[in-house]
């Protein structure tokens, strides 16, 4: 057994993707081809919305007391995809990918977030742009975990399930540490008076079944699911490895809206969800080396059950002249800067 961490990774260098991009740019000049908004993507906002609250409703007037595991069922295996999709719609009106206005896609984002039950477009976007800006800067990225929470899960499986299980509330109470960046204002408040109106709309029409439904929904779409192993897919390095950011390479990512193509997302934010896909086409010698996951059902297990993951398997940039005195770690990074010496 190995020796528990106790710290995240820390690098020294800048993150990958302003300096992949700006290369890429100069000897792909074709890319900027795919920047731009996907009004159709209104579409699927309007499919996903429609879908769920129409389950919801039924649900609802079949009644809690007689079909309240019906709801569990028909969540885990078929809400959480539309709501998995809600926030990767969400994802693009964060970086107005879906209108070329602003104020449209922050309408268009509460409109999706209604059948999240908990308010979390406008939110999103406050600390959704700082994630990019300053990936792995604990200060200002949101997606870090809470030292705390990395050493309260340990790695230990059956409390890296329960995290699983509350991430997506664990995850709402993450921006409550970056204390440098304000968050309320007053569209997050419209975002949350829209959900509370809706909610109220669902209770007194159709029941509680129709709201433990969509909650369901909700927890399953980003917590202890196949799906909820996209956040650990996205940024979490397994041990000995320094890349940054992981792709998904599998079918999932048609109900998913392309969210597996992660790196190309970091590198290219203005390039919307149905022309991502493209980028490895254009420039295959920037994308076919870097690491991926072929499965979210496996990196799922594995993070249950194998010790290279915990959530300190996370890159974050040093200060100070902090590093991490991991030395199978130090090892592949000085190897990986050299190739890279060579290669400039």
């Amino acid at each position: 057994m190995s020796t528990p961490k106790t710290d995240f990774y820390y690098s020294e260098n800048n993150q990958p993707h302003p300096q992949r991009a700006k290369e890429m740019l100069s000897k792909y000049p074709q890319i900027r081809k795919l920047f731009g908004a996907e009004p159709k993507t209104i579409f699927v906002i309007l499919l996903i919305v429609f879908v769920q609250t129409s389950i919801a409703t039924i649900l609802g007037i079949a009644g809690f007391e007689n079909y309240w595991w019906l709801a569990i069922i028909i969540a885990y295996f078929f809400g959480a995809f539309f709501n998995h999709a809600t926030f990767v719609v969400i994802h693009e009106t964060a970086h107005n990918a879906v209108f070329t206005g602003k104020i449209w896609n922050r309408f268009a984002g509460c409109l999706v977030d209604l059948v999240n039950i908990f308010p979390s477009a406008e939110g999103f976007r406050v600390y959704h742009i700082r994630h990019h800006a300053h990936q792995g800067d604990y200060e200002f990225d949101a997606d870090l975990p809470y030292y705390k929470e990395a050493r309260f899960v340990k790695n230990n499986t059956f409390y890296k399930a329960l995290w699983l299980f509350f991430f997506p509330i664990v995850q709402g109470s993450r921006p409550l540490r970056l204390k440098k960046i304000k968050m309320w204002n007053s569209w997050v408040i419209l975002n949350a008076i829209c959900n509370g109106l809706f909610i109220y709309w669902l209770l007194t029409n159709f029941g509680a079944n129709s709201l433990f439904y969509l909650f369901l929904s909700f927890m399953f779409s980003i917590g202890l699911h196949p799906l909820g192993a996209r956040w650990i897919q996205e940024h979490y390095t397994p041990e000995g490895n320094t890349q940054e950011s992981f792709n998904y390479k599998g079918i999932l990512n048609y109900p998913s809206l392309n969210v597996g193509y992660h790196n190309e997302h970091h590198d290219f934010p203005s390039i919307p969800w149905n022309r991502l896909h493209l980028l490895e086409d254009i420039a295959p010698d920037y994308y076919k080396n870097l690491d991926y996951h072929s499965s979210w059902f496996k990196l799922f297990t594995n993070f249950l059950f194998q010790e290279r993951y915990d959530l300190f398997s996370r890159i974050v940039r040093a200060k100070e002249g902090k590093m991490h005195k991991d030395p199978d770690f130090i090892q592949r990074n000085e190897l990986v800067l050299s190739k890279e010496a060579l290669l400039n």
